[in-house]
């Protein structure tokens, strides 16, 4: 085998890259090790050039394999990888997101990159799977405008650390995932815990210094090893369909794109006219694709044109102005457990809240851990009627993926612990109306929600996106010598044609949540730290709406919402509770109709259940742990009879039956135990005593004294006498024989 390895040091661990003939028949292919993990990324171009599609066909695949982890993993009945998981198809989306926007865009033969996880240790494969795809990109004869580089950013105790382990990232107040080459970001993705903004800059700043070690590390390897780029010219446009384009476009196009109407349907109608045009003229009609990308472009040129020199946007609105915003907060139906309505403008999203006990929560079996139960979900519907389009309804695609997790990552720094709040927390927003950032409106309705729910959130979440509008002749210098123009709440045109959708959540205190992507090679920073002030502005105005609407968690949960008790037994009490085979706690539902009953190894137990059921298990359990104490009074039941005293079962467990001596029936000698008291009798006792082997001695006459004389029972004249059991030669009662 052939290989040739390079090395470098980042956040003081080795990263390796190994390119050997393993995959030889591939455009370019790397083996990139740090730490313990490892993946193989692979790049293809194919040979043949598309004509049939309008769009650049660049596929990109992250492939967990269960041996990575040194596990046999899967289901009992698939003991192989099935469909990617929401984690694998999260980790595709970074890596096409940053690979994405260095591409020519013209280019129409197949791309395909393929990330294969081959070894997982403390570190994050998906940070190492960008720096691997872009090696492989950078090496191979695509053309690629590469190469980029990646780093995770985490503040742990006021220090920020560089690629973090899973266990440091867990503990983080700010987890960063930047992308970027040349002094630029052109990915992001932060999860934070209400971080300030400036901490947010610090830690881009970070991540570029960062990168400036890996691109260098990069651009060594491809000076040695790297091929020689493919061809990939642009399309030349036919004279002809320039010069209809001047007569029937260029003259109405200002007015078009700045019309004032919100969306594109304006500029879609423009275009359908003069694409009717073209395919009517036989000598342009076969130019048709080629028409419909040269109007693209010139609408993307006009829109930039608009921004930075008339100081105008598509439907008119200042550069800082939010579009007009309504809340509501239920109103849908009891039904639900929650709901909220929110209006950014033309996005619409309605997201309903379910409330569940902890056995509803997700069970989570992947490389990264086994049987991980998470509490909190929050799923995104996107409709193709929310976009005035028809299309395949159901399933689910990267799209729906991503925005549903970074919603849900923006919420998670607010939920209750499960201590405060144990239930099982799941949120689906339905896009009903898309134009402009669905995932920041679905982030504002899913606040609503929990709020109408009762669910004790810390803070009200909200965001926004804001697009970016930069000039075609641009400086790399950190910004210097830019005109651009920041955009807060991009809508249609400007996020088909803008530069940027920078997507920003949090509370009044700070951030939660950011998700980038760029149409740029990438972004400097100072502009994105512009966008960041822009974004808290326009945040807060939206939570204004928010709790004038709701201000706070309702001050209970929905009465359809199932009821939650918790309680605690000692760890070795759990084996009583669940009883042999789960006969017990079976038992205990069937006769409670609880919903569920979860117990955990420390001994704590959730009752789920509705209509007060969840309180009478929990009495059962109690009774069933329960440790009696002498002086306690009980109502029990009699269940056999000896010659010298009578077995009472004063509770549920196996331990909960004590013996009430014959003479521990009356302040007076009986003859007969028999003659006090029948099998299946109830009577009031009280526990003498608890002996030193756990054995229960209860008594009638310390409680009831007059018992034997309502049963007609006088003292004998010739009394029989009382010994002990132990002195009458039978055995001692021993409750748990």
């Amino acid at each position: 085998m052939q290989s040739k390895k390079f090395t470098t040091e980042i956040g003081g661990k080795t990263m390796i890259a190994e390119f050997t003939d393993l995959a030889e028949q591939a455009s370019g292919s790397v083996i990139l090790r740090y730490g313990e993990t490892a993946v193989l990324a692979t790049a293809v171009m194919s040979e043949k050039t598309r004509d049939d599609i309008d769009y650049f066909p660049l596929s990109v695949e992250y492939e967990e394999r269960f041996y990575a982890a040194g596990a046999i993993l899967g289901s009992r009945f698939m003991r192989r990888e099935g469909r990617p998981s929401e984690d694998a198809i999260l980790s595709g989306r970074i890596v096409d997101r940053t690979i994405r926007p260095l591409f020519p865009s013209h280019i129409r033969n197949e791309i395909q990159v393929i990330i294969t996880v081959l070894a997982l240790g403390e570190e994050d494969p998906s940070v190492i799977a960008v720096n691997a795809a872009s090696l492989a990109l950078a090496t191979s004869d695509i053309p690629w405008k590469g190469p980029a580089a990646a780093v995770r950013i985490s503040k742990e105790n006021g220090e920020f650390v560089i690629n973090p382990t899973y266990a440091q990232r867990d503990a983080a107040t700010l987890d960063v995932l930047a992308c970027g080459k040349d002094g630029t970001i052109n990915m992001i993705e932060v999860g934070a815990r209400e971080a300030s903004e400036d901490d947010v800059a610090a830690a881009f700043l970070k991540a570029v210094g960062e990168h400036n070690k890996l691109l260098a590390f990069q651009a060594d390897i491809v000076t040695q090893i790297g091929k020689t780029k493919r061809e990939a010219p642009e399309p030349e446009i036919p004279a002809a369909l320039l010069e209809s384009y001047t007569a029937e476009v260029a003259p109405k196009l200002t007015a078009t794109v700045f019309s004032g109407e919100a969306g594109k349907a304006q500029i879609y109608a423009l275009k359908k006219e003069w694409l009717k045009k073209v395919v009517a003229d036989e000598a342009l009609a076969p130019f048709k694709k080629l028409a419909d990308r040269y109007y693209e472009d010139k609408v993307d040129e006009e829109i930039h044109r608009g921004a930075i020199e008339d100081n105008k946007r598509a439907d008119n609105r200042p550069f800082d102005k939010i579009r007009g915003l309504f809340a509501k907060a239920g109103g849908i139906s009891d039904i639900l457990h929650g709901s909220g309505i929110f209006y950014r403008g033309g996005t619409h999203v309605f997201t309903a809240l379910t409330l569940g006990g902890p056995g509803d929560s997700l069970i989570v079996d992947s490389m990264e851990g086994r049987d991980i139960k998470q509490r909190f979900m929050h799923h995104y519907n996107f409709p193709p009627y929310s976009a005035g389009e028809t299309g395949r309804v159901g399933g689910l695609n990267r799209r729906m993926v991503g925005h549903g997790a970074l919603a849900q990552k923006a919420l998670e720094a607010v939920l209750p612990s499960p201590e405060e709040f144990p239930y099982t927390i799941r949120l689906v927003s339905e896009c009903l109306a898309s134009n402009g950032s669905t995932s920041m409106g679905s982030t504002c309705a899913s606040t609503i929600a929990l709020m109408d729910g009762g669910v004790p959130i810390k803070a009200p979440v909200a965001g926004i996106a804001m697009g970016l509008m930069l000039s075609q002749t641009k400086s790399r210098a950190e910004g210097e010598g830019m005109k651009y123009k920041i955009l807060t709440d991009i809508q249609g045109p400007e996020d088909s044609h803008g530069d940027m959708d920078f997507k920003v959540a949090g509370t009044r205190s700070g951030v939660t949540a950011i998700q980038m992507d760029i149409k740029l090679d990438g972004v400097p920073v100072p502009i994105l730290i512009e966008a960041l002030a822009g974004a808290k502005k326009a945040r807060l105005e939206i939570l204004d709406v928010i709790e004038k609407e709701i201000a706070a968690p309702r001050a209970a949960i929905s009465p359809r919402a199932p009821e939650i008790i918790t309680m605690r037994v000692k760890p070795d009490q759990i084996g009583l509770v669940i009883g042999g085979g789960g006969k017990t706690i079976n038992g205990i539902k069937d006769v409670t109709k609880v919903e569920d009953i979860t117990i955990e190894d420390d001994g704590s137990i959730f009752i789920t259940g509705k209509g007060g059921t969840a309180q009478i298990a929990r009495k059962m359990i109690e009774a069933i742990v329960k440790e009696y104490k002498a002086g306690e009074i009980y109502d029990g039941e009699v269940t056999r009879l000896m010659d010298f005293g009578a077995f009472v079962r004063i509770g549920p467990g196996k331990d909960a039956e004590g013996l009430v001596h014959v003479s521990e029936v009356a302040p007076f000698r009986i003859n007969k135990i028999a003659d006090a008291v029948t099998v299946g009798e109830k009577v009031r006792v009280m526990i003498k005593e608890i002996d030193e082997k756990g054995r229960i001695n209860l008594s009638i006459k310390q409680v009831d004294p007059d018992f034997a004389s309502r049963k007609g029972l006088v003292a004998s004249a010739n009394p029989a006498p009382h010994g002990n059991a132990r002195e009458q030669g039978s055995r001692p009662f021993n409750p748990r024989s």
